[in-house]
């Protein structure tokens, strides 16, 4: 009875780790760039800088102090969190809430002369509201924008990492 249980629970392991493969699933692992060094210029995202910054780290990119000594510039421009009542109830209480979350930066390598066009990374989260519970719903909104900036970093990454590619193809004139 035991061997049966223990060849049964090793058919139901390969059979999970089938699907898994299957379905496409693979673990998330650093970001394919080109680059090794980075100067970030974060004048207007600085919650941003921080995380994007440990993200960069893991993945072996040297944040240098001058533009000068950088591969590749990144100027984060903007970072702007917004809140808006997204429903009302019958007496007038705010009932749901919309968060906002927009980035935009721009990038440029060093063989570049002018920076390139400003690109925009936009997050959006509902969440209901009711005033009894207070402090519980500043904590909600707060994990909420934190998720927004997690996925921003995500997609500034894959931006980084797609724009370095795409710079390195040979041109269609040559």
């Amino acid at each position: 009875m035991q061997t049966f249980a223990l060849h049964f629970c090793k058919l139901l392991l390969a059979a999970a780790l089938l699907a898994l493969t299957a379905c496409g699933f693979h673990m998330r692992g650093q970001a394919d760039l080109s680059f090794k060094t980075l100067y970030m210029q974060k004048s207007g995202a600085p919650a941003l800088a921080a995380d994007l910054k440990r993200v960069l780290k893991s993945n072996g990119i040297t944040l240098v102090n001058t533009p000068d000594e950088a591969e590749m510039q990144l100027d984060l421009m903007l970072e702007q969190p917004e809140k808006r009542i997204l429903s009302l109830s019958g007496g007038g209480r705010v009932r749901e809430f919309e968060l906002l979350y927009r980035v935009n930066f721009r990038t440029r390598e060093r063989s570049q002369d002018l920076w390139g066009p400003v690109q925009t990374v936009d997050g959006r989260r509902d969440y209901s509201y009711d005033d009894t519970q207070l402090l519980a719903k500043e904590g909600e909104e707060a994990r909420l924008y934190s998720d927004m900036r997690a996925d921003a970093v995500r997609e500034i990454m894959r931006r980084l990492s797609v724009q370095q590619k795409a710079s390195a193809r040979p041109s269609a004139a040559n």
